[in-house]
């Protein structure tokens, strides 16, 4: 019998490598390909922290097929070194930070693509620490559809509801950024036995939570789901004959696809500019309103700026023409690099992107060591715009579930607290009324690294003309 030479080995493995690289190429192809015949959601999963977010949506990657059993074994082994036993395995798919696993929690937004029947979806894990509320937010203002993972378990929805918890601020959140169409996954049931009670118990209380934040309970699917023992994820759970309603896999087919504001006028914030040689100024960024095409007239806020539109590609494609959630580069004749950067906002001359001086807004305080009093200077999160803004007058409090009004002119304001205020950017800024243009008309406010407040914009009570 012949030996193989060690080089001859290394050979080999070295061609089934690049064999085994090759054919996951193509898998990964064909996927995309088909994929894309499915119309596509974005879901973000949101929840208190332990309350199984990152374990219910590891579980259920794994029995879609879309995460294989190894990885899920590879990550009970690396968990158990850990000293926790292997009680991370599942949640490891989603939090592939070290730090994360090290610590047991997640901190920046996870990204997974699966397929239900009828959509092709991009799934955003969603931090349930506080540190970690500005990662949240800037997912929650891309999705298009969310889970809210509660827990079936004695006093953790509880925590969870109360002031200060996280499902309570993730739903306040949820809604405040536009995230119309809400699931509730009711996890943990394998720690109550399955028991019909415990889950009506654990819903009565989301219930009450969603409907004060403004969802219509008619519309808000409630599944008692095991993120552990993997029930009612992908396939029907035996343990619990007394729930006859869907999995999680089969109420996602539920959602619907929101319809693209091409009808409105063109608002296109601008991400950043590069200047290309022999090309000049390229201005890359998402449009999140209207349409446009080559041979348009533009104008860029708040400079005012004029020119017109050269060309227009995505990914190194040129395209005649872009509409709303287009990502797209374009080229521009007549407007020099000095007059456009990150946070202005293209439109047309007839309908000029607005800019304010100054707004009204309704906010809500997330997150802040003692309280809030006018002067208050934090920056101001806006769709691509950061920038220095002033709270210079508190108008009203209000009842963040009904609306109605609780105090005039309230002195300071602290965590949990809903109010009309008046915000002044240091300098004129691109921003829209959230009932014109709901994409543009949402913020955050930051401040000590940390997200203070989440609001939408009333009423432009000032506004600067170039």
């Amino acid at each position: 019998m012949l030996l193989a030479k060690p080089s001859d080995l290394k050979l080999i493995e070295k061609k089934q490598s690049f064999f085994q690289k090759f054919i996951t190429l193509i898998n990964a192809l064909r996927e995309a390909v088909h994929m894309a015949d499915k119309p596509h959601l974005n879901m973000i999963v949101t929840g208190h922290i332990d309350n199984g977010k990152s374990t219910t949506m590891g579980h259920f990657l794994m029995d879609l097929g879309v995460v294989d059993e190894r990885t899920i074994a590879a990550h009970a082994v690396e968990s158990e070194k850990t000293g926790k036993g292997d009680t991370f395995k599942y949640a490891w798919v989603m939090d592939n930070i070290k730090d994360e696993r090290e610590r047991g929690i997640t901190i920046d937004l996870a990204f997974q693509k699966f397929e239900s029947a009828k959509y092709f979806f991009t799934l955003i894990d969603a931090p349930g620490h506080r540190d970690f509320i500005k990662n949240m937010i800037t997912g929650a203002s891309e999705a298009d559809a969310a889970i809210l993972v509660l827990s079936a378990k004695e006093g953790e929805t509880d925590t969870a509801i109360a002031a200060g918890g996280q499902a309570r601020e993730h739903a306040f959140l949820l809604k405040t950024l536009g995230v119309s169409q809400l699931i509730v996954a009711i996890n943990k049931m394998d720690s109550v036995d399955y028991k019909e009670d415990a889950f009506n118990s654990a819903k009565e209380k989301g219930e009450k939570l969603i409907k004060s934040v403004g969802y219509k309970l008619e519309n808000v699917a409630f599944i008692p789901v095991s993120g552990w023992m993997g029930d009612n994820l992908v396939k029907k759970s035996e343990n619990m004959p007394w729930y006859t309603g869907k999995t999680l896999l089969l109420a996602f087919d539920d959602f619907t696809i929101p319809e693209k504001p091409i009808g409105k006028p063109l608002r296109v914030p601008i991400q950043d500019v590069y200047t290309i040689t022999g090309v000049g100024t390229v201005p890359v960024g998402r449009v999140e309103t209207g349409t446009m095409k080559a041979g348009d007239k533009i104008i860029v806020m708040p400079s005012g700026a004029t020119g017109e539109i050269k060309s227009i590609e995505t990914h190194h494609t040129e395209m005649p023409s872009a509409e709303a959630g287009d990502n797209i580069g374009f080229n521009l004749r007549g407007i020099e690099k000095k007059d456009i950067k990150r946070g202005d906002v293209l439109g047309t001359p007839d309908k000029p992107p607005t800019v304010a001086k100054e707004f009204k807004a309704q906010i809500i305080i997330i997150h802040h060591p003692t309280a809030i009093a006018p002067g208050y200077t934090p920056v101001m999160h806006a769709h691509t715009t950061q920038v220095a803004a002033t709270v210079t007058e508190f108008l009203q409090k209000i009842n963040p579930a009904t609306g109605a009004v609780e105090e005039e002119n309230p002195k300071f304001l602290k965590v949990g607290d809903s109010a009309i205020v008046k915000i002044r950017p240091v300098r004129p800024t691109c921003i829209e009324t959230f009932k014109d243009f709901p994409e543009m008309g949402r913020f955050a406010l930051r401040d000590m690294g940390a997200t203070i407040a989440a609001g939408i914009v009333k009423e432009i009570t000032e506004e600067y003309k170039p």
